[in-house]
């Protein structure tokens, strides 16, 4: 079995507040549909290793959210499939999606193992059952395992919205720089305003009309932020460019 696992942008991203330690957003995410990562399922040949997982990852395997996928996959009650998953196949994957980039790759590569899984294994949970398994692995996971084109995103990446409109295409850039998402968001809690009503507003304007109407820094609360802990960011920084999530990569629409 072989699925792609597509990047996003965002093409507007507003922090909206906290909910405990994690903070609120409203965005629109797109998918990218020239940038993704493959992932094959392949019988096993790493008889000793409890999960084959190859490729090539910037983490330890535990750290992986390939693997934190397959455990929130086990741990929604289906050990058993997983245990005989893991005895008999490995996953492979094919990176092209640049980490740290603000691209929602590791995300992205979660949501499509879990879709994968679930039809390998002949599960049939609902996507709205594997959102929330999803969920348990990262804020971006929801919106890949919909797999809309255009979404509205809202909560702490829980709440996914369709959001009707023309595909748009982009092609990105990533700089040489790994943005830490923590760090960001704590230079925008120490220097900049929430600003609700923009971010309704926002919402409800299409993808297109968003970026022929805002300039980079109204568009994304983050980007700012990224500026103040990364500034060689700013020599990246061209008209028509604009940024996406917390960093490092920047889209132009094509």
């Amino acid at each position: 079995m072989t699925r792609n696992a597509y990047a996003k942008v965002n093409i507007f991203l507003k922090v909206v507040g906290m909910r405990g330690n994690y903070h609120e957003i409203l965005s629109r995410f797109i998918l990218v549909d020239n940038l993704y990562d493959t992932l094959h399922i392949l019988p096993k040949t790493q008889k000793d290793m409890e999960f084959e997982l190859v490729g090539e990852f910037g983490c330890e395997i535990k750290s992986n959210t390939l693997y934190k996928a397959l455990v929130a996959f086990k741990n929604a009650g289906y050990e058993k499939e997983i245990e005989d998953f893991c005895a008999n196949y490995a996953l492979h994957v094919e990176k092209n999606i640049p980490s740290f980039a603000g691209l929602g790759g590791g995300s992205s590569d979660a949501a499509t193992f879990l879709l994968m899984l679930n039809d390998f294994l002949h599960v049939n949970l609902s996507k709205e059952e594997l959102s929330s398994i999803g969920a348990c692995v990262g804020a971006d996971v929801p919106f890949f395992i919909y797999g809309y084109k255009s979404a509205n995103v809202s909560g702490i990446g829980e709440v996914v919205q369709k959001y009707e409109e023309e595909s748009l295409h982009v092609k990105t850039f990533t700089p040489d720089i790994k943005c830490d998402t923590a760090r960001v968001y704590k230079a925008f809690r120490e220097h900049y305003k929430v600003d609700v009503p923009l971010a309704q507003k926002m919402a409800d304007m299409s993808s297109l009309e968003l970026l022929n109407t805002y300039d980079d820094l109204t568009l994304n609360d983050l980007f700012g932020a990224s500026m103040r802990v990364y500034p060689e960011l700013e020599n990246y920084r061209k008209k028509g460019w604009f940024f996406s999530g917390s960093g490092s990569s920047f889209f132009l629409l094509v």
